[in-house]
């Protein structure tokens, strides 16, 4: 991939392939602002307007809609055409009543997925590292730059903080940020699989071999069909607990 970080423009050609922008269609496309999602791992909010649902033909008209605030991302209107918007987050149209969550999808990488309002009322986010504040509260670290405090009563013995483990899954409202639940990443859990060749791909934990670093742990997995591939930890997202259906709707097909 061409060099995209250090610059306030970037060109069509070394854009993410997964964008819906072609290379011959103009020089420079728009990058995204520094926020909770790489650029790699990430879709402006400008291009989701304009080239996957179509409310403008030009960045001028797309502009000028996220400017007037008819988009809302995780509950909160953002007015930054350059936002970037990216694994789990919820897009919400103002006017139109219109909800859809982003989630990986084999070959495309990311899909706008439609779902309802009452679906749309919170997130899932990936546990990537957790620490301790003042006070002795637990702080845990998600994967799209969020914080969520974990409150304990006695610092020295902090139980309440135990059953939360890197690499599980948090449920939260949002926009306010409440905690609804959590799951452990263990042998029966439902996952997606949000990189590599399997992205999109969606079923039960098998068998997880540790290796040195997360990138060199391997994670079996079992889809509906009953068919088993591997892929690494990085890219496994938990979306359930053993033996319970997934917590957010998925693309047909993708399980039962």
């Amino acid at each position: 991939m061409a060099r995209m970080g250090g610059r306030r423009h970037l060109k069509t050609l070394a854009a993410p392939k997964f964008w819906p922008v072609r290379a011959k269609v103009g020089v420079f496309t728009v990058k995204p602002s520094p926020g909770p999602h790489p650029i790699e791992r990430s879709i402006p909010l400008l291009i989701i307007v304009r080239d996957i649902l179509g409310y403008a033909k030009t960045a001028r008209e797309a502009r000028k809609l996220i400017a007037e605030g008819h988009f809302k991302i995780d509950g909160r209107v953002r007015r930054n055409y350059k936002y970037p918007v990216g694994l789990m987050d919820v897009l919400e149209v103002v006017e139109t009543g219109e909800y859809y969550r982003v989630l990986p999808y084999p070959v495309k990488f990311f899909t706008l997925h439609p779902i309802s309002k009452e679906e749309a009322a919170f997130k899932l986010g990936r546990v990537e590292d957790k620490s301790t504040v003042k006070g002795g509260h637990i702080q845990l670290h998600l994967h799209d730059g969020r914080n969520v405090l974990i409150r304990v009563s006695d610092p020295s013995n902090p139980v309440e903080a135990k059953p939360y483990e890197t690499l599980g899954t948090v449920k939260i409202s949002i926009p306010d940020q409440q905690l609804l639940d959590y799951a452990k990443l263990e042998v029966g859990s439902l996952v997606i699989v949000s990189g590599g060749r399997n992205v999109g791909r969606v079923g039960r934990v098998v068998a997880i071999q540790r290796g040195f670093k997360r990138s060199r742990s391997i994670v079996t997995i079992e889809d509906v069909r009953g068919e088993k591939f591997q892929t690494s930890l990085d890219y496994v997202f938990v979306i359930a607990r053993p033996n319970e259906e997934p917590w957010i709707s998925l693309p047909e097909g993708a399980w039962k």
